[in-house]
């Protein structure tokens, strides 16, 4: 408690300079009046005295501080008056005001206005002469304007640290959605280095099994030629990742993001990658021919769906047909791959569930609808259905 209290640098240095200049002006003899009734010279130093410990207090206890002044002035009119009095209690009222609580700040100034106007008025009538206009003009510049000036540096002040907080909470924003933008782009690129890779790399790993659990010249060869293309096509994929992500590369031109014109190339790809496994697939697509271009991004995302599905069924699916097909409904465009469900004899690649992660992702970035899972078929077996729905119009994606 008594740390709490414990007069700061500035309150000393006002308190000690106030006492100093008061009893130099004792000793000069200089007075601001009359004295009486106590006109003895030493009663001047006793309102001074109190003045200064008022000094002390000005920041920690304000509304103390400006009690004790206010008795030290009003003291002081008894004696013959010290200027360094008036001068201290213009500090004190300013501080009780600047320091004081908000409700404090708000009535000095009215009260001390109120105080002056009375005074003046009181003074005028009782004296009835023009000069004790004067009186109530010192009362006011005693009072009134100390009060007004410590509103007007408080009010700065409240300014100011509104404004240190806005800037401050500008900053936790500003470093919150950056630590956001690094989170989805983070995502987006996993989504993207999965979807161009896994496939060739499914690829090459059920093909090089095939080869090492197959004592075949003609198997190993047909494996090895697999590989390599796989292997080729994998490595352009991941320099055109690294394209993207390098910046100021010697490329300026983008590379072509792939499209759903490209669906027979990864046909056919598949087609030979599943060969060994008994898988055939095939494309049918229903849409309008004359029906308007699809957005990028939408383009992107069909493609990536069908990309990982068909390596989903490279890896995972049962000997027989895996269709691909596309539609578009009004403003919806349909994907969807079927494939029969079940294991299978032969090689076969570990799988993550990365893919129908990134897939549900992708639709979900767009303001689409995904669904995966396995159903019933038509003749009695199951099968593996990836479904989505994503807009055909740029303005009905989520931004």
């Amino acid at each position: 408690m008594l740390t709490s209290i414990r007069p700061d640098r500035d309150a000393v240095t006002l308190a000690v300079s106030g006492l100093l200049g008061g009893l130099l002006l004792w000793l000069l003899g200089l007075h601001t009046q009359g004295g009486d009734p106590f006109s003895a010279p030493w009663v001047t130093l006793v309102p001074l005295t109190a003045m200064a410990a008022a000094e002390l207090l000005r920041r920690n206890a304000p509304r103390t501080a400006l009690a004790v002044g206010t008795l030290a002035l009003v003291a002081d009119q008894f004696t013959r008056g010290s200027l360094a009095t008036i001068l201290m209690f213009t500090d004190v009222m300013y501080a009780a005001v600047l320091y004081g609580t908000p409700a404090a700040a708000r009535r000095l100034p009215v009260a001390t206005l109120l105080v002056t106007v009375a005074s003046t008025i009181g003074f005028l009538a009782w004296f009835r002469k023009p000069e004790a206009l004067l009186i109530g003009l010192v009362i006011g510049l005693v009072s009134f304007i100390p009060a007004l000036t410590g509103v007007s540096v408080r009010s700065h002040r409240t300014a100011a640290d509104a404004a240190r907080l806005a800037a401050a909470q500008t900053a936790r924003l500003a470093e919150m959605d950056r630590t956001q933008a690094v989170i989805a782009e983070r995502a987006r690129m996993a989504r993207e280095l999965h979807d161009m890779v896994a496939n060739h790399l499914s690829a090459v790993a059920i093909h090089s099994t095939a080869a090492l659990s197959i004592d075949d010249a003609e198997t190993s060869r047909n494996a090895l030629k697999v590989i390599r293309e796989n292997s080729v096509e994998g490595l352009a994929e991941m320099r055109r990742l690294i394209g993207l992500l390098r910046e100021g590369g010697e490329d300026d031109v983008p590379a072509a993001a792939p499209t759903l014109a490209a669906l027979d190339t990864l046909i056919e790809q598949t087609n030979a990658n599943g060969a060994s496994g008994g898988l055939v697939c095939t494309l049918e697509d229903t849409r309008d021919p004359g029906a308007d271009a699809l957005p990028t991004p939408v383009e992107l995302a069909a493609y990536r769906i069908v990309q990982e599905s068909l390596t989903n069924a490279l890896k995972h699916a049962a000997p027989g047909p895996v269709v691909v097909r596309l539609g578009r409904s009004g403003e919806l465009l349909t994907v969807e791959v079927t494939s029969v469900f079940g294991g299978r004899t032969g090689p076969t690649a570990p799988g993550s569930g990365a893919g129908l992660v990134g897939m549900r992702e992708r639709v979900a970035l767009l303001g689409g609808t995904f669904g995966a899972g396995a159903e019933p078929g038509g003749d009695g077996a199951k099968i593996w259905r990836v479904r989505a729905e994503l807009p055909a119009r740029e303005r009905e994606m989520r931004e």
